[in-house]
């Protein structure tokens, strides 16, 4: 993705968690570059000093990518339910540092272990239970293949730790483009 591109979606998305924290209406954004036109997925991970603040996506769109951005990016400061005690505030704006993580099309993979750590995010599924880890939580915990799915399971999809073993849980594999800003 081009540079001004990266640059239009990173503002976008931190006019969004501004005015979402504050409390105004979302801005309304309307951009005619090629590259952030596409319908794909998206997360949008923000942080505090290194500290996790709140982190929401989707992986697939009906809407053009800088949309997305925008709602993913007001989500993940105002509905992460890990954060519902302890909202991003107003004052904290200053110190946020976001990132965007531009998603492939999932891969449905059916040997559990046929994906990269630090390359490759996961998303498993069973019914109506579902989680993901973007692949650099791979990187940021040092969590060998094993952990990774585990943690995911359990941690995330509400499933059992060992579920990843089993036939009947579908697991997919994905890629991403990641876009931070400069703090």
């Amino acid at each position: 993705m081009e540079e001004t591109a990266k640059k239009i979606l990173l503002e976008i998305a931190r006019k969004s968690v501004a005015s979402a924290v504050k409390k105004e209406p979302a801005p309304d954004f309307s951009y005619d570059h090629p590259d952030i036109q596409a319908k794909q997925g998206v997360f949008a991970t923000i942080k505090n000093r290194g500290k996790l603040r709140g982190c929401i996506g989707r992986f697939v769109s009906d809407i053009p990518l800088y949309k997305l951005v925008s709602e993913v990016a007001i989500s993940s400061a105002t509905e992460d339910s890990r954060f519902f005690d302890n909202p991003v505030t107003p004052s904290e704006l200053d110190q946020l540092s976001i990132e965007l993580s531009i998603l492939s099309p999932l891969k449905r993979i059916t040997d559990p272990f046929d994906f990269e750590l630090g390359k490759h995010g996961i998303y498993v599924k069973k019914g109506f239970q579902s989680g993901c880890f973007l692949p650099q939580v791979a990187t940021e915990t040092g969590w060998s293949k094993e952990e990774f799915l585990s943690h995911c399971c359990s941690g995330k999809a509400g499933l059992p730790k060992e579920a990843w073993k089993h036939r009947d849980i579908e697991m997919y594999t994905f890629t991403v483009e990641i876009i931070k800003d400069d703090r």
